[in-house]
């Protein structure tokens, strides 16, 4: 959310900002609302001088033995009114913050701008995509031909978009997200933590997902309860309403959970195998900063995730959104994409973002330094990595021309083997 006074002082130069993003910020509304404010603030400060005008005269009057009834009756009727302006005040305020909870994070002066996903930029790559002697499977037909993968049952059980891992497909899942979570807390200087799997809504209000993306959400009939989206939701929120000693600053926190998502806005998209499901896991990466470090952090945390990748050797490509593409919270993001050969081209495997003082305004998420004052901080966060395109990508580029798959070097000790091949579920 955006700074209420900053927001209403500088509505020409927000729209411009937004506009970038292809965001149309009603201005005269708000400029209307606006008016409406400082109309009743004047009447209030006015009323409010006035009565204590008054009130003085008031005692004068009393102590030289006049009858103040009659100005004692105008003061009540003054400060019923004051009563009145500024709760029509608080109201008008409340308009405000509802109206910016709607409105997108304002983009960094560094991202590139543009409409769409066909204006990211490519920042750089990284390893090279193998070169086979026969034609590469999709993982959709590769898993159910090894017996590690079925979507049909998963189907008749659930739903679409739902998937049973059988065998060493299920280990390989479960290998990757402690492989990952060793990495990072070993490697990279991040403190694990296991949080809830389900929220409340302040939470989802927190960052970000609530209210505008309600409908990608599953929620708890009957409870103020919801399925996490991400472990960004609960790890970010793990501080909400605190103010926390700047000196601890950064905080790098690194989260599994299964993640739930309605996909209400993807119809259509990635529709074959496991690339987008309504049930998937992740390790998410977080970090709480100060303001002046936020960027470089945000360079750091895209590396950590980068890593991951180059210790499985799995070719990718890092590219930075435009302003067009950018998520709602966002300020600054950086997507991490891995080649899949099954399917000849780059898919997202993780997005790393800065959004700087959005969700913590939110949230309120402070940070003080000794008696210095409170500020909010930034926040950052990224997959690191989503296990099942991970999950994916193993499969799509360590398979082999007899059907099987090698199990990455990195990934052996933790699953016990080295190839995966076909089993049957009940063998």
């Amino acid at each position: 959310m955006h700074d209420l006074n900053f927001f209403r002082s500088n509505l020409d130069a927000m729209r411009q900002r937004l506009a970038t993003r292809g965001y149309d910020l009603d201005v005269p509304a708000f400029q209307a609302l606006d008016q409406r404010r400082r109309q009743l603030v004047t009447e209030t400060e006015q009323l409010k001088a006035e009565r204590n005008a008054a009130t003085a005269e008031i005692g004068k009057l009393r102590r030289e033995g006049v009858d103040t009834a009659a100005r004692q009756a105008e003061v009540r009727a003054a400060g019923e009114r004051i009563e009145l302006l500024d709760a029509q005040v608080k109201q008008v305020d409340e308009e405000f913050r509802g109206a910016l909870a709607g409105i997108p994070n304002v983009p960094h002066e560094s991202v590139p701008i543009g409409k769409s996903e066909a204006e990211n930029v490519e920042v750089r790559r990284w390893g090279t995509p193998r070169t086979f002697d026969f034609e590469p499977k999709a993982h959709w037909d590769l898993g159910p031909e090894l017996g590690i993968l079925d979507l049909e049952r998963a189907a008749k059980v659930t739903g679409a978009r739902f998937a049973f891992y059988y065998g060493l497909g299920a280990k390989l899942e479960r290998a990757l997200i402690n492989f990952m979570l060793d990495v990072h807390t070993a490697h990279h200087g991040y403190k694990e933590v296991l949080p809830p799997f389900l929220v409340n809504s302040a939470s989802l209000f927190g960052t970000g997902q609530l209210p505008k993306f309600a409908a990608d959400q599953f929620r708890c009939e009957g409870h103020d309860l919801w399925l996490v989206p991400t472990a960004e939701v609960p790890v970010t929120n793990l501080f909400r309403d605190e103010t926390l000693d700047a000196a601890q600053l950064p905080i790098s926190l690194c989260a599994y959970t299964p993640c739930f998502r309605s996909e209400a806005g993807s119809y259509g998209r990635d529709v074959r195998g496991i690339i987008r499901q309504h049930q998937f896991q992740k390790v998410e990466l977080v970090k709480f900063t100060s303001p002046e470090s936020s960027y470089a952090q945000l360079e750091q945390l895209t590396r950590d995730a980068e890593d991951i990748l180059q210790r499985l050797e799995l070719p990718y490509r890092t590219v930075v959104l435009s302003t067009g593409d950018i998520g709602f919270s966002s300020a600054k993001t950086y997507d991490i994409e891995v080649w899949l050969p099954g399917q000849n081209g780059f898919k997202e495997i993780s997005s790393c973002s800065n959004y700087e003082a959005f969700q913590a305004r939110r949230a309120q998420i402070r940070a003080k330094s000794g008696k210095g004052k409170a500020e909010f901080v930034h926040t950052l966060n990224g997959s690191g990595l989503a296990i099942g395109r991970t999950w994916v990508a193993i499969v799509e580029n360590y398979q082999r021309g007899d059907g099987t798959v090698v199990i990455p070097r990195a990934l052996q000790p933790y699953m016990s083997a080295e190839i995966i091949r076909k089993s049957g579920l009940l063998a």
